[in-house]
């Protein structure tokens, strides 16, 4: 990589005076898997890593159920050190201001946390089961990580009962006729299933309907509502028949009427009708900002989304709501997800499937201003930056969110970005075994950052290099930024210890933030210097973290 550069760093005038990288410095230093000595993340730590990042997948150096395990193990230690009901507000926390990529680490916290021994915070995880499961997807999910994790007890007890039932009740009879219409099953659970088990009692005409409906189909309701006068049943009523009648229409300009009049969704739509571009049209006019993302390369696929020598109105829609960040955050977009179909909708082919599409590159260019749009804004520090990408072979080989195929390396070079945006004053370098410039501007587009990654090659692991290079060069800096997996190992001198020798020599009030890129237990931070910040990748409120520890308020 840069094989030439003169701002490689391969040798040092001055022979190290500390241990190598593979030997270690502090006694609660840890040895990671790749060989080096490193600082183990608190559980605290590991808990927000987890719920951002996950452990799907697994990393370049450990497997899925493996990492799954070691962060289970972390959640369960912070229960018994008391600080469970912490844990579940920080669940909630993230769960509620979108700060996750993924939904089924915060279910599988939640789960576990709802199956403990202490009363307090089974309590309290049952209290929040309907503002973290929002769909039933979720629910189900999390039903479905309760039963894994009970062993041999059924897992439907009192408490666990009322939090389902509690769900069902406390919906708008009419939002709970969409969401049972539209996520009529999950992981082998169905309504009928949760219905049944919670012993459900529906709390109002309209919430009985619905029920009936999810359980027994619409004869059973026309049976005993249809002649109701209650205007919540009559409005849920509606949205059943316009659903039923659905299902065998084929004809286009009836099923566009009820997409418009009852609110329908994709979800909704016969399948031989999901190739019709005027459903689509209609389907695109109210869709959720969620589904739109999703479903950019379909609609491209059928030609909604042509490139014309005209205005194609489809397109000017999707854009303008991509480019509208309060609507980003209202439906809780997350910056990774964003990222995601950047890189998928520009390549022209879905990640699974034999699906393709012609890309349309205003909504290339839309999807790029959305992924910044989507952190929350935050201004800036005025503060000396340098940004210090990891990009070696195990950053490479781990995906930042799961088994999505986004990489580690590539979401550290996003983040980086996004800072660089912010702030006028940094420097963005690369490093593995050598520290090489990162040749790329804040203005440039993420798809040519995109693009410029995956033309790099990988090497070992120096996480000191970035405070290494400062120093030799006395390159002012108020904040080192290292996004990196802390799978450190190379180096003849620790991070920690080269910050300190660059705090010395060039800048005494230097701080460090290691954005961790994937869920294992380890960080180049040492928890022991309040100058230096264990932070995760692809939290959405990253930036504002950032801020806030380079102006010292953290």
């Amino acid at each position: 990589m840069h094989s030439d550069s003169e701002s490689e760093i391969e040798d040092f005038s001055t022979p190290p005076t500390t241990p190598p990288q593979r030997r270690p410095i502090a006694a609660n230093q840890v040895q990671g898997r790749a060989g080096g000595f490193v600082f183990q993340a608190t559980d605290t730590n590991r808990l927000r890593r987890f719920l951002c990042l996950g452990s799907e997948g697994g990393t370049y150096y450990t497997n899925e159920k493996e990492l799954g395990l070691e962060n289970a193990r972390a959640i369960l230690r912070l229960i018994d050190d008391g600080k469970g009901q912490s844990v579940v507000e920080t669940i909630v926390e993230y769960s509620v201001a979108g700060r996750t990529a993924k939904q089924n680490p915060i279910l599988f916290a939640l789960a576990l946390c709802a199956r403990s021994d202490n009363v307090a915070v089974k309590k309290l995880a049952y209290e929040s089961v309907s503002r973290v499961c929002r769909i039933p997807t979720h629910l189900f999910a999390f039903v479905d990580f309760c039963e894994k994790l009970s062993g041999k007890g059924t897992g439907w007890g009192r408490a666990h009962r009322r939090a389902i039932s509690t769900w069902y009740n406390e919906k708008d009879p009419k939002q709970l006729a969409m969401a049972v219409t539209k996520y009529r099953q999950r992981e082998g659970w169905s309504h009928r299933d949760l219905a049944r088990l919670s012993h459900l009692k529906p709390c109002s005409n309209a919430i009985n309907a619905v029920i009936q409906y999810a359980v027994k189909g619409m004869a059973a309701v026309e049976k005993t509502l249809v002649e109701s006068t209650d205007d919540d049943v009559v409005k849920a009523l509606r949205l059943l028949h316009a659903v039923e009648e659905a299902k065998t229409c084929d004809d286009d300009e009836r099923l566009c009427y009820l997409i418009r009049d009852s609110g329908l969704v994709r979800e909704h739509i016969p399948s031989a009708m999901l190739n019709n571009t005027q459903v689509w049209a209609a389907l695109l006019e109210n869709m959720p900002m969620t589904a739109m993302i999703r479903n950019l390369g379909k609609m491209s696929a059928i030609g909604l989304l042509a490139e014309t020598a005209g205005t194609n109105v489809h397109v000017g829609l999707i854009c303008s709501q991509l480019r509208d960040g309060d609507a980003l955050r209202r439906a809780r977009i997350h910056p990774f997800n964003v990222l995601l179909a950047l890189k998928t909708y520009e390549s022209g082919r879905g990640l699974k499937g034999k699906l393709s599409w012609p890309v349309n590159r205003m909504i290339v260019h839309a999807l790029d201003e959305a992924f910044y749009l989507s952190f929350k804004f935050v201004e800036p520090t005025g503060k000396r930056y340098l940004l210090a990408i990891d990009v070696s072979g195990s950053m490479q080989g781990s995906d930042c969110v799961g088994s999505s195929g986004v990489s580690a390396a590539l979401g550290a070079a996003a983040m980086a970005m996004t800072t660089a945006r912010c702030e006028a004053n940094h420097k963005i370098m690369a490093f593995c075994h050598k520290f090489v410039p990162f040749d790329v501007t804040p203005d440039m587009r993420l798809d040519s950052v995109i693009n410029y990654m995956d033309r790099l090659s990988f090497g070992a692991t120096d996480c000191a290099l970035p405070m290494l290079w400062a120093k030799e060069k006395r390159y002012p800096v108020d904040v080192f930024i290292v996004y990196t997996d802390s799978e450190t190992w190379f180096g003849d001198v620790h991070p920690c210890v080269a910050l300190t020798k660059y705090r010395v020599a060039v800048n005494p009030d230097a701080r460090l933030i290691v954005c961790g890129m994937t869920s294992n237990g380890f960080t180049i931070a040492d928890p022991d210097d309040a100058g230096m910040l264990d932070m995760v990748g692809f939290d959405s409120a990253a930036p504002e973290i950032i801020r806030n520890f380079s102006l010292g308020l953290i």
